[in-house]
């Protein structure tokens, strides 16, 4: 076989893996927390929190679902205490509520903006938004500390907001 149909092979070798990922399946889809859905780091009833719900959904279809991204973050940052034997190679979809239109959209993608005056219910939250530019004006008008992106997020700054 020649390096052309080395090549062609490949593709569509990576093409049929990443078709049937669930990662890229058509039913990622947000699901709403019903009545008796609690928050995993607080205990909380998610579904009386709508303006700030996130969830996690794994690969094996189950679905945690939590009353702020502060507290999802918690969880995904320490799955050997929340959720022993997943790693976060079994994720399938992260999502987080948009601050202004309060749709639920990619957590992976999402701008953050720490140390703002908007309460979750929690107390201090990070708050999601799609777009930089959002992020930016709420951090000018509720005297936010940053803007930060999934990788950012630690457990120390995790601790500051507590």
């Amino acid at each position: 076989m020649n390096n052309k149909s080395l090549k062609i092979v490949l593709i569509f070798i990576a093409a049929f893996i990443v078709g049937t990922s669930p990662a890229f399946a058509d039913n990622l889809k947000p699901q709403k927390a019903g009545p008796r859905d609690k928050c995993p780091v607080c205990g909380m009833f998610v579904a009386k929190y709508p303006d700030f719900a996130a969830q996690i959904q794994f690969q094996d279809g189950s679905i945690f679902h939590f009353d702020g991204a502060k507290d999802m973050f918690k969880y995904y940052l320490n799955l050997p205490r929340y959720a022993p034997g997943k790693k976060p190679a079994d994720i399938s979809a992260l999502f987080v509520t948009n601050y202004y239109d309060l749709t639920l959209l990619d957590g992976l993608t999402a701008y953050y903006v720490s140390g703002s005056d908007v309460y979750g219910p929690m107390g201090r939250e990070l708050i999601p938004f799609v777009r930089e530019a959002e992020a930016r004006d709420f951090l000018k008008d509720h005297k936010g500390k940053s803007i930060i992106r999934f990788s950012d997020v630690t457990p120390a700054l995790l601790r500051a907001l507590d």
